[in-house]
């Protein structure tokens, strides 16, 4: 089942941080034919002009790492926006993918999917066994609703897709932008501007008693080439190290890395989000892929690279 090299592929976001590290992978192993457009070159939320992309280039593959995505701010401020550019996204993608005969297909979603209360470890068949997390409801109810078209278009048309549940990721091309980043990346630009600035002291959002698990992009794309090469259909896989810490615990490890000496405090009337996150990833290592980046390693990699962007901003 692996791809040929010259296999047509459609790699949609290929600017965001999944997509690019993605499209970093299938440089690297040597495929030749990665179809990418920018959003001024097609709007992914435009049905008619995704359908004739699809007619003038006959990709074979698909690869939807396109999404709006954003931090827990974004998602309070925006969630009508996150909820219907990620539906027509899907949608006009999904279905253009059917009726131009692509063979193999990925799609990404996200570990927001799961309850607000859901037992841990995560497991694929909690779906839909309760209420989602208010703050970014928008998020996941559009990410369910591509999965589960998925689903419906296997049952009805025999399409085949792989769609993979990441866990919190982070790595480069990520955003720095508190207003826009994750958590991982806003903890490193809020120690490393304290240290440069000398700060006493931190308040970080929340009590930091949520606790996260965090897995670099670089494995998330081999995970999305691994399954695409191996796999035709699975309605729902989670992607993780199976492995969380609190937001505490992530913050003090980010401030020894950064050497921020300061004194951390934590703002309680700020929300924490789901109270745990952490993916059972049994499914995933049973199809045989496992990540290899420990997350120090990462966090290193995250502070040097925003430290370079301060150092030519």
């Amino acid at each position: 089942m692996t791809l040929h090299r010259n296999t047509p592929i459609f790699l949609a976001g290929h600017q965001g941080m999944a997509g690019s590290a993605v499209h970093r992978l299938l440089q690297r192993e040597g495929f030749t034919d990665v179809r990418t457009a920018s959003s001024r070159e097609l709007d992914l939320r435009d049905h008619a002009a995704v359908d004739r992309y699809f007619g003038s280039s006959s990709p074979q593959a698909v690869l939807l790492c396109a999404a709006r995505v954003g931090g827990i701010q974004a998602n309070l401020d925006s969630p009508a926006t996150f909820l219907l550019d990620n539906l027509q996204i899907q949608n006009s993608v999904i279905a253009a993918a059917h009726r131009h005969g692509v063979n193999r297909f990925v799609f990404l979603g996200s570990s927001c999917i799961y309850p607000r209360n859901c037992p841990q470890p995560m497991k694929e068949e909690h779906l839909l066994t309760g209420a989602l997390e208010p703050t970014n409801e928008g998020y996941a109810i559009a990410k369910i609703a591509g999965l589960k078209l998925l689903e419906a278009m296997h049952r009805q048309h025999g399409f085949n897709s792989i769609s993979l549940m990441p866990c919190n990721l982070y790595g480069p091309n990520d955003s720095f932008d508190l207003q826009k980043s994750h958590v991982l990346s806003a903890l490193v630009r809020r120690f490393v501007d304290a240290k440069a600035a000398g700060a006493p002291s931190l308040t970080l959002w929340g009590t930091g008693v949520a606790r996260r698990e965090f897995m670099h992009v670089d494995d998330l794309a081999r995970a999305v080439l691994f399954m695409m090469e191996r796999h035709e259909h699975h309605p729902i896989i989670n992607v993780g190290t199976g492995e969380d810490l609190t937001i505490r615990e992530l913050a003090q490890r980010i401030a020894a890395r950064a050497g921020y000496a300061g004194e951390i405090r934590w703002d309680a009337g700020k929300p924490d989000g789901m109270l745990r996150k952490c993916m059972d990833v049994s499914r995933m290592h049973a199809l045989g892929f496992a990540p290899t980046i420990p997350l120090d390693a990462g966090i290193a990699q995250m502070i040097d690279l925003y430290a370079g962007q301060k150092e030519h901003a």
